[in-house]
């Protein structure tokens, strides 16, 4: 059960109300933004909120029980507001919102509306529009493992426990041939297609993950991404490539010699043989059914 604070209800009992609403956002890296609709800045609690940010809601409707409600938000980029190379980064992925009721007369008169996270931002335009889950969006999360042929490990993490010191490379960007490739320096040493399925880092910006690794006879190399980058990337941008996997266990094996710590189950039989019967075609001996 929600309680008015006692200043906020006796204002709301008088004969006029001076009321908006704020928004607090809290970054997973701990970065805190605040938004109003109203029509100057307001501050409480620590925190400042902007206005004529074009920050607005849809509207909201609320409902008992553990059901997954979703409303939305809306705005324009602005440099003191979300920029638009954060929220492309994903900075704004699963974000905490926090909606808040408030006497802007009065700022410290405020009440917490409800609480939701950031789900699908869209983005065009110059603007943006982004879902807000509430927290019960994750009761409909899988939980646990699921049993699948490929590992479900991050190359280098704390389960692979692979150390990635070997597969790892530095260069520089010499030309951006289009958002999707890049002709780069440094990685002459390396075999064609090392970094292939990899992940790139520049220096102070963004990481995306690879697609392919063609070296040239020149000792350049070009570096297909996955998906389109978002901003150019000058020469003589430095960089950061580690390898990748394809998550299977012949890969894991022959390639990274890795097999002990392999988080799939390439054995499993898949769905066709378990719907199958028994034929004189095939051996049940016991043995694996998959090499």
């Amino acid at each position: 059960m929600r309680t008015i604070p006692p200043a906020l209800k006796a204002h709301l009992d008088g004969q006029a109300t001076t009321t908006c609403h704020c928004w607090r956002v809290t970054r997973r890296d701990g970065v805190v933004i605040g938004f109003t609709d109203h029509d100057r800045d307001l501050g409480f609690g620590g925190t400042g909120f902007l206005a004529a940010s074009g920050f607005a809601a849809s509207e909201s409707e609320q409902s008992s029980g553990l059901g997954a409600e979703a409303d939305e938000v809306a705005g324009g980029f602005s440099n003191a507001a979300i920029d638009e190379g954060d929220l492309a980064a994903g900075r704004y992925d699963g974000a905490r919102v926090e909606l808040f009721f408030v006497n802007w007369a009065a700022p410290d008169e405020h009440m917490l509306l409800n609480v939701r996270e950031i789900g699908e931002v869209v983005r065009a335009g110059g603007q943006f529009r982004a879902e807000l889950r509430s927290l019960a969006h994750r009761l409909n999360q899988p939980q646990g493992r699921l049993y699948n042929r490929r590992c479900d490990a991050s190359l280098g993490d704390g389960r692979c426990r692979m150390d990635l010191a070997a597969w790892r490379g530095e260069g520089s960007v010499v030309e951006m041939v289009d958002r999707s490739r890049l002709l780069v320096s440094g990685l002459a040493h390396f075999a064609d297609g090392f970094f292939r399925q990899g992940r790139i880092v520049f220096s102070d910006g963004p990481s995306v993950e690879l697609d392919r690794h063609e070296k040239r006879t020149d000792g350049m190399a070009v570096l297909s991404l996955w998906l389109p980058l978002e901003e150019d990337i000058g020469a003589g941008r430095a960089f950061t490539v580690t390898a990748g996997c394809d998550k299977t266990f012949s890969t894991c094996r022959e390639r990274f010699a890795n097999q002990l710590n392999f988080r799939g189950f390439p054995h499993v039989p898949g769905s066709d043989f378990a719907y199958s019967y028994v034929d004189g075609e095939r051996i049940h001996d016991g043995g694996p059914i998959f090499e």
